[in-house]
């Protein structure tokens, strides 16, 4: 396991202190990363309290991590539907072990 290190960021404006394993330049890039989200959101409801537009933010954010699990999950699926087409369409003698459909179709 990597040692923590502490990291300074700026979200909304104020400075916080992360502590964590991964690297700082990772670090730095979530928190401008949330942090422009929290502008963004900060700018379209901008008579929202402080407390609820972070929270607004941090859905939108995990909105964007679902989607994008969804849109992988969907990948692999088309992927592994792709795989087993083109390995029907290779004969039974020149097919790998564990590849595709078994030979005795």
């Amino acid at each position: 396991m990597s040692e923590r290190q502490s990291v300074k960021v700026i979200i909304g404006g104020e400075e916080f202190t992360v502590r964590s394993e991964l690297s700082a330049e990772y670090t730095q890039q979530v928190a401008q990363y949330f942090d422009v989200v929290l502008e963004s959101v900060r700018g379209s409801l901008p008579t929202v309290e402080a407390h609820k537009t972070a929270i607004l933010a941090g859905l939108a954010v995990t909105d964007e991590l679902f989607q994008g699990r969804r849109g992988d999950g969907e990948t692999a699926d088309r992927i592994s539907r792709l795989t087993d087409e083109l390995a029907r369409m290779v004969p039974p003698g020149k097919r790998g072990p564990g590849s595709g459909p078994s030979s005795d179709e």
